[in-house]
């Protein structure tokens, strides 16, 4: 209920205050006690010895676990003085609610940062979130989650109102021709009529689904470091127990003609923004799954500023910048989201339903990322493996003795088999059946089996009459009656098998060759 600009105007006071008060605080590690450390100053309106006057109401500002939150945005290179001049210098700008919270969103004039209002129980969360959200981004600064650079307080008139100060995902520079907040769940999961008529509104799965029906398609480098990236922090989300959070997917068409309409605006909106550098490390995306210098080479000629975008294709062959990050992470799995995932589950199908629980919902968030959103470009021509190549060499050494025994058995039954007009197939069971290699049995009967099942050479053509005079080139060698080719083919598996032999090789059993066609 509070005016905005009122909010705005106190946020900025408090923030200054209280960064400008730390700097006078000695360097040291982060301790435990740090986490739940809790600072609070009153800044009444006519001033004090300590604090500025101004021209808005009485108000209290309370900054929780500060040095833990100067080690973070130590972390991500944040300087005070950047930190101030981003939060300070201007006026923040307001959003309008992308989320159904009715939290209220500003965003600094430089695009680096959002400061977002949150319920007292998401900032008691977060609190309790600090120690091992610490030990995580100490591990890994290259994350998708929310990087929290404060939580503060401001205590005005009996209300309390709690922001946190986040990186932005979005920057404005650059517009967003589609933006979608993407769960996982497909239970009352589209924008609703009201979110539609805004100028730019935020769609959810059922959009993205029928939109994007084949999804974004990424190299595979990409595609891996992204997947890799989501799989870790849905672990550690899951091992948090929390749930319901989203994966916010702005969507940046790189058209020419679009280009032309907003190429002079856009370019010197981010110019301006990103005149002094960028101020915060692993902020954008592209760094977020992969570090700064690998950006994406195939888009990047394209375009002079990608604004740390990721590099992706439609299916209809546009060609794409993404930014994305995972929001609403502070929801945890208590009592009231079981009540409601229990009532929910008991009118419609408990597995599509958003709130869950979140071993289940980090599992159904991560395939729905993996088979429907983020999909990977298949190469035209892969190389085969090594391991491949290995595999065929063994079988055409294998092969050659096999050929050899069939070849030999071949020349001893040639004029039965004509006679009786039987199939390549039967043939080729009666050779492999013999008493001169009886371990080739196990592992090659169930092979020509399969070639039985499938077309056979009629006997017709096979008869020892005029027909086998006719054939007799095409089928056998004039001097010694081997096979010149044989072709089975295996319906089931789907492998074509030949084997060759020209006709000077023929006195020399060994140089039969048989090419596995995988």
């Amino acid at each position: 209920q509070t005016a905005s600009s009122a909010i705005k105007g106190a946020i900025q006071l408090g923030i200054g205050y209280t960064v400008g008060n730390l700097t006078s605080k000695p360097d040291r590690d982060v301790l435990m006690q740090d986490f739940y450390v809790v600072e609070s100053v009153f800044l009444p309106s006519e001033g004090s010895n300590l604090t500025p006057a101004h021209h808005y109401p009485d108000f209290r500002f309370k900054t929780y676990a500060p040095l833990a939150f100067r080690y973070f945005r130590e972390l991500f290179g944040i300087k005070p003085d950047d930190y101030l001049y981003s939060i300070c210098s201007e006026p923040l700008i307001e959003l309008s609610n992308p989320g159904a919270s009715g939290s209220l969103f500003f965003v600094t004039s430089d695009d680096e940062f959002i400061i977002k209002t949150v319920q007292h129980k998401e900032a008691e969360f977060l609190q309790k979130l600090l120690p091992g959200y610490y030990m995580n981004l100490n591990q890994n600064p290259r994350t998708l989650l929310p990087k929290f650079y404060g939580l503060y307080c401001v205590q005005s008139g009996g209300i309390n109102i709690r922001i946190v100060v986040m990186n932005n995902v979005l920057p404005r520079a650059l517009k967003m021709h589609f933006t979608y907040d993407l769960k996982g769940s497909t239970y009352k999961r589209r924008a609703s009529r009201k979110e539609r008529e805004k100028p730019n509104p935020t769609f959810k799965d059922l959009d993205f689904l029928q939109d994007m029906h084949e999804g974004l398609y990424f190299d595979s480098e990409t595609h891996s470091a992204l997947m890799k990236t989501l799989q870790r922090d849905c672990r550690v989300l899951e091992s948090f127990k929390i749930m319901d959070y989203s994966l916010l997917l702005g969507i940046h068409i790189l058209n020419s003609n679009m280009k032309e309409k907003e190429g002079e605006n856009s370019q010197s909106a981010s110019d301006a923004k990103r005149m002094g550098g960028q101020k915060v490390l692993y902020s954008t995306a592209m760094e977020s799954i992969q570090g700064p210098g690998k950006s994406g080479d195939s888009v990047s000629t394209e375009t002079a500023n990608t604004m740390g975008g990721i590099p992706a294709k439609s299916h209809k062959g546009e060609k794409l910048l993404l930014f994305m990050g995972i929001i609403d992470i502070l929801q945890s799995y208590r009592l009231m989201k079981k009540l409601e995932h229990s009532w929910k589950a008991l009118v419609y199908d408990g597995d599509t339903v958003s709130v869950h629980r979140p071993s289940f919902y980090a599992d159904r968030f991560l395939k729905f990322m993996s088979t429907r959103v983020f999909k990977k470009v298949q190469a035209l021509k892969s190389s085969p493996s090594k391991k491949r190549c290995n595999s065929i060499t063994a079988l055409k050494a294998a092969s050659q003795e096999i050929v050899c025994a069939v070849s030999q058995e071949w020349k001893d039954e040639k004029h039965g088999i004509l006679a009786e007009g039987q199939s390549y197939a039967s043939l080729d069971e009666e050779v492999l059946g013999s008493r001169h290699r009886p371990d080739l049995v196990p592992s090659t009967t169930s092979l020509f089996e399969a070639a039985s099942l499938a077309t056979t050479i009629s006997s017709s053509s096979l008869n020892a009459d005029e027909p086998y005079q006719r054939d007799q080139p095409m089928l056998y060698s004039s001097r010694k009656g081997l096979p010149s080719s044989s072709t089975f083919t295996l319906e089931d598996s789907a492998i074509y098998l030949t084997s060759e032999q020209s006709t000077l090789e023929m006195e020399n059993d060994n140089a039969s060759v048989l090419d596995v066609y995988l």
